[in-house]
């Protein structure tokens, strides 16, 4: 029987996690999906693509692309540089965002954050000293306010569409013109 708890010692790969454990506990916050958790990219990594994530992460490096974190809370640090379209739960800015950010919840941009793009919330808080420059768009919670815009983009969307409404003007302005030559 020695034998085999030697030979299951080998193959039960328990060394494994023994070696693997602490490798996730020095990065427990990056590889635990547990909710409750951070986790945290560094300022040494850049990302390209897409980042989505079940968990609140905090971004000290750099990421280009879209990030989606949209149950959790987005914090983006004071090294953190992100050129990307954002959507969360909430999002707290300490670093510098390019592009656009929409929140379920709130946009906080601290005083020394920066934001070159439009924001999406029912609360955004800017901070004094904070720097942003875009649009912001306060809908209340609830989806109702969803559905309004849709409404209000059919008429706009009746008006471009219906080019001849913007040319039956210019109609009437060479119409009156017609008229005034005849």
């Amino acid at each position: 029987m020695w034998k085999r708890d030697e030979a299951v010692k080998p193959a039960g790969a328990t060394d494994g996690p023994r070696t693997e454990t602490p490798k996730p506990s020095g990065s427990d916050t990056v590889s635990n999906g547990i909710s409750g958790t951070v986790g945290t990219i560094g300022k040494s990594v850049v990302i390209k693509g897409e980042l989505s994530a079940s968990e609140d992460l905090t971004i000290e490096g750099t990421v280009e692309g879209k990030i989606e974190l949209k149950q959790n809370i987005l914090t983006i640090g004071a090294n953190g540089k992100i050129k990307a379209s954002v959507f969360a739960k909430a999002v707290i800015v300490q670093g510098e965002v390019t592009g656009n950010i929409s929140a379920s919840e709130k946009i906080d941009i601290r005083d020394a954050g920066s934001v070159d793009g439009d924001l999406a919330s029912p609360r955004v808080a800017i901070a004094d000293g904070a720097h942003f420059r875009g649009s912001i768009d306060m809908q209340r919670a609830g989806g109702k306010p969803a559905d309004a815009p849709k409404a209000a983009e059919t008429p706009k969307a009746a008006t471009p569409s219906g080019p001849g409404g913007a040319s039956a003007p210019m109609a009437a302005a060479s119409g009156s013109s017609a008229g005034a030559k005849n």
